[in-house]
């Protein structure tokens, strides 16, 4: 039976996405935060943790995110995790490709 990699987030981009053209298209790059609030037990204060993901999108989803998200801006996306080897560090992103993946503006520009 094969494996199944698939990430599913909702978050908001830390920044601009950047975009730039490579021998396989378009991409385009940025990081999202995903946080999550709770209650602690002891103390009774709420307590909150963000985590940061690196996001690549390739194709014709990366000229959609270039035209559309901003820094800001909530996202629900779909698809895999990617772990590569750079200067003998390892790296893990979200990666999105035209075929299972997906990206979805939950809020516009205008309404923040």
């Amino acid at each position: 039976m094969s494996g199944i990699n698939k990430v599913i987030l909702i978050g908001r981009l830390g920044a601009e996405p950047e975009t730039a053209e490579t021998k396989n298209g378009l991409g385009c790059k940025f990081s999202l935060a995903t946080s999550e609030s709770w209650t602690d037990k002891n103390t009774g204060q709420k307590q909150e943790k963000t985590e940061w993901h690196n996001i690549v999108i390739w194709g014709r989803l990366a000229e959609v995110a270039a035209q559309y998200l901003h820094k800001g801006s909530q996202v629900y996306l779909e698809g895999k995790l990617e772990t590569t080897k750079y200067n003998e560090k390892y790296y893990t992103r979200v990666v999105l490709h035209a075929y299972g993946s997906k990206l979805e503006l939950l809020d516009s520009r205008n309404s923040e």
